[in-house]
């Protein structure tokens, strides 16, 4: 076994092009990392494999067959619109692989990042994106990093050649870039455990993300946190993943956290190492196109647009009359403190607990409760300082939409009967149609407003059941 590891090292020095790049095949590649003998001060370039390095489109029934991003709406779901990331050295269609990255990937906008414009990016299979060099590192570093150049939604040792991992994909529009890690799993070739995690990337303008941000990571199901060749076991332990925005200049970046076993505890950013289902269904927007100080990241759990709840008898609705749910505010750099409160615009009907006080996160459990409450918009908002220099703010509102639950009310007279109102479909685009419980005779008037509270809509309804043209009218 000696004298053929000896002359397999011998072979990859040979195929050396360059001082610090090393030619390589995958398979090579895979007994030099399981056996701890990669040389993470070179470059290895992965070569001899049939590899066909276009953009193909996977196929719709292929996409099917991979369980749907639907736990948060943050996430957006797969279709045949994304295709899988085409990772140079593996096959195609899947280009399921280790430790590899795209060739460079034009975008059709500039990005970007603490002052410095990116046309152009590298996507990583190991849970980040780079902009001035493809990485393959697989063992996450804390930031402030000055050796990488990332962002990175969950950094940690992704390995998608089991069949039974899901794959990274990627879909790219006139103003943004979407990054899908969906069900994928970890060194070596494990999926007995299984993370899915998106990135947003935007020019700043683009609708995907709120106004004043251009980045967003969301999460899924967040199953491991290590590979076995970052001291890992069993998906835990050892080298924690990494989640954050690295300049690579050793001032510009911020850190939501370290990750590196199961559970949910979190304390922030710069504190103990966190537990990776702390991540669930969280979803957290920033803007980068800043110098200097970062303001505070709003992260909350499974709220990404306007929530629904029910008033009146709510027997057939009762697990629709509240609302509940997690937000918390975190300051991303290092020495830094956070201050933040949250607010309703209804103090009555909202209550909350504040679960986690630690001098860089703060969270809130929240509950929002509809009974007995008015049909309309009501808004829940989070407002979170830091002390860094100069002091910076961020705020989140969260827009509560309460409606009345007519079918569930039972001897309602005429005068209620004014709340008697359904209207449907809900969203809409082009049409909707509205059952009342007046009489004809009285001519009632219908107003529509925006979430907003701005009135786009006012007019006569003639009969109990009517349509209504909605075609030309901002929502």
């Amino acid at each position: 076994m000696k004298k053929l590891l000896l002359l397999f090292v011998c072979s990859i020095t040979i195929l050396a092009s360059a001082q610090n790049t090393v030619n390589i095949t995958p398979q090579q590649y895979d007994i030099l990392k399981k056996s701890g003998q990669l040389d993470l001060t070179k470059h290895y370039v992965f070569t001899g494999t049939a590899t066909d390095l276009k953009k193909i489109k996977p196929s719709v029934k292929a996409l099917s067959n991979r369980t749907p991003s639907s736990i948060c709406s943050c996430l957006i779901p797969l279709d045949s619109s994304f295709s899988v990331v085409p990772f140079a050295g593996y096959i195609a269609p899947e280009y399921r692989n280790d430790d590899a990255s795209s060739d460079p990937i034009t975008l059709p906008f500039s990005f970007n990042l603490y002052g410095n414009t990116y046309n152009s990016l590298y996507i990583n299979n190991n849970g980040n994106i780079s902009f001035l060099a493809p990485y393959m590192t697989f063992t996450a570093n804390p930031f402030p990093d000055s050796s990488y150049n990332m962002i990175a939604p969950f950094w940690g040792d992704v390995d998608t050649r089991d069949s039974a991992s899901g794959l990274v994909y990627y879909k790219i529009t006139a103003t943004s870039m979407i990054v899908k890690w969906e069900n994928v799993g970890y060194f070596a070739n494990h999926s007995d455990k299984l993370n899915s995690f998106q990135l947003i990337i935007t020019d700043g303008t683009d609708p995907l993300l709120p106004a004043g941000t251009n980045v967003s990571f969301c999460y899924g199901d967040m199953q491991w946190t290590t590979g076995d060749a970052s001291m890992g076991a069993g998906g835990f332990g050892g080298a924690p993943a990494t989640v954050g925005v690295n300049q690579g200049n050793g001032v510009d970046y911020f850190q939501v956290g370290t990750f590196d076993s199961t559970g949910v505890a979190f304390d922030g950013p710069y504190g103990a190492t966190d537990k990776v289902d702390w991540l669930d269904n969280q979803g957290m927007y920033f803007n980068t196109a800043v110098t200097g100080n970062i303001p505070p990241v709003i992260i909350n759990n499974n709220i990404c647009d306007t929530i629904d709840v029910y008033t009146g008898d709510t027997t057939r609705t009762p697990n629709y009359n509240f609302a509940q749910f997690t937000i918390g505010a975190s300051t991303p750099e290092i020495n830094q403190t956070v201050t933040a409160t949250v607010s309703c615009s209804n103090a009555a009907a909202f209550t909350f607990t504040q679960t986690m006080n630690t001098p860089t996160y703060k969270q809130f459990d929240c509950n929002f409760s509809a009974v007995g409450l008015a049909p309309g918009l009501y808004y829940v908002t989070i407002d979170a300082s830091d002390n860094g220099i100069p002091a910076q703010q961020a705020s989140r509102t969260i827009v509560i939409r309460n409606n009345y639950d007519a079918n569930a009310v039972s001897g309602i007279i005429e005068k209620t009967e004014a709340l008697s109102i359904n209207v449907y479909p809900n969203p809409a685009i082009d049409n909707i149609i509205v059952k009342h419980g007046f009489s004809n005779h009285s001519n009632p008037l219908l107003t529509l407003t925006d979430v907003l509270g701005n009135n786009v809509l006012k007019t006569n309804l003639s009969n109990q059941e009517q349509a209504i043209d909605i075609s030309n009218k901002d929502s």
